[in-house]
């Protein structure tokens, strides 16, 4: 039998100027595979027709009179099933605003073509659209407990800034003033400290160094060397990283809970 074809996702365009929205939505016209679902010019309009469009990404002007695009994102954050949301803005100096704000992407005006397919299609990847298949419920307790980490980190890169799936960090490395964070791609510089990102990720990360936070679940073993000191091999690549005696007792902790977790004890 043939499979029948998938339906388009649909995009809400939120920008208080007619002709940004005429832009946004004549280039996502132009991209198969998705729809406009409507045009909204405030963020209090785009709270009403989000509620009734159900859509599964929201384009989202950052600056505009009344409630700003920052203010409606993070309105948008609180809903049970929240549509994705990328921004659009010609000022630079908001992004890491808007990232706070659990937005997972950012395009600078005038909005290029290329630019906004990448980042519609990487918002569509990043888990279940909203109205498409079944939402994801939101990662923010609905009981008002703190706030769940992210499911990114914000790396700067020469056209901007890129999402970084926090499911895909081997482990941080602080060296200074700056923090890199090495990832299945690569490395990056982030903006972010050692300690906010210690206590943010608390649960899948553990601090082995001064300098590394490393994911429980990519240790491969603690191996004692020659000097009675200790080091780590990471799994798949095999890198070996540092540890200090400080951090060893809670080392050895989190990786005997991670192996009874594992194998069911």
């Amino acid at each position: 039998m043939n499979q029948p074809a998938p339906l388009p996702l649909s995009v809400l365009i939120v920008d208080d100027e007619p002709p940004a929205r005429e832009r946004l939505q004549r280039l996502i016209g132009e991209l198969p595979g998705w729809t406009v679902a409507g045009c909204c010019a405030s963020g209090a309009e785009a709270l009403e027709e989000i509620d009734r469009t159900r859509p599964a990404i929201v384009l989202l002007d950052v600056r505009m009179p009344g409630m700003t695009g920052i203010e409606t994102a993070q309105r948008l954050a609180a809903l049970p099933r929240p549509p994705a949301v990328v921004f659009t803005t010609a000022y630079d100096e908001y992004a890491l605003d808007a990232f706070d704000s659990e937005a997972v992407g950012y395009l600078l005006k005038p909005v290029r073509r290329e630019r906004l397919l990448a980042a519609l299609q990487h918002a569509a990847r990043l888990g279940p659209p909203l109205g498409q298949s079944g939402g994801a419920p939101a990662e923010a307790s609905e009981t008002g407990g703190a706030a769940a980490p992210r499911r990114h980190v914000t790396v700067r890169v020469r056209e901007g800034f890129r999402l970084i799936p926090t499911k895909d960090v081997h482990y941080f490395r602080a060296d200074h003033k700056y923090v890199t964070v090495r990832h299945r791609g690569g490395e990056e510089l982030i903006d972010d400290t050692l300690r906010s990102l210690e206590q943010e990720f608390a649960e899948d990360f553990v601090r082995v160094h001064r300098a590394y936070l490393v994911r429980v679940d990519d240790i491969e073993a603690l191996e004692r060397i020659d000097d009675g000191a200790y080091s780590l091999r990471l799994r798949p690549s095999g890198e070996t990283l540092p540890v200090s005696r400080r951090q060893l007792t809670e080392l050895k902790r989190r990786l005997g809970a991670a192996h009874a977790g594992r194998h069911g004890m």
